[in-house]
């Protein structure tokens, strides 16, 4: 009889996977590189494996940069979107709310 077990061993940790989608333009190299450095910060929140995924487009407003970001997580999906004159607030923020954001969804997980 075979018998198929994994070996013990140290976890590998899976990356998180990040996609950034601009709307309504073309984003260039360093925002693109600005907005996953940052977004890549939460996977310090969450253990396992997740999709980020951050909109950027623009607005008719005075203050017309828009980011939203959508974090998949086993079980949950958390959305943050936020409006700021330039992208890399609205990026800074929607990533500082989202930290808040999923340490209290991972500590509601683990109350249960």
């Amino acid at each position: 009889m075979f018998i198929n077990r994994p070996i013990p061993g140290p976890k590998k940790k899976v990356k998180m996977e990040i996609k950034i989608k601009s709307l309504k333009f073309d984003a260039d190299e360093r925002l693109i590189g600005y907005a996953e450095k940052k977004v890549a910060r939460l996977e310090k929140f969450f253990d396992n494996s997740g999709v980020a995924e951050l909109t950027l487009s623009l607005l008719h407003e005075p203050e017309n940069k828009n980011a939203q970001l959508r974090l998949h997580i086993p079980g949950e999906d958390l959305v943050i979107e936020r409006q700021a004159k330039t992208f890399e607030e609205a990026v800074t923020e929607c990533v500082d709310l989202m930290k808040e954001k999923l340490t209290r969804a991972v500590e509601k997980r683990f109350d249960k």
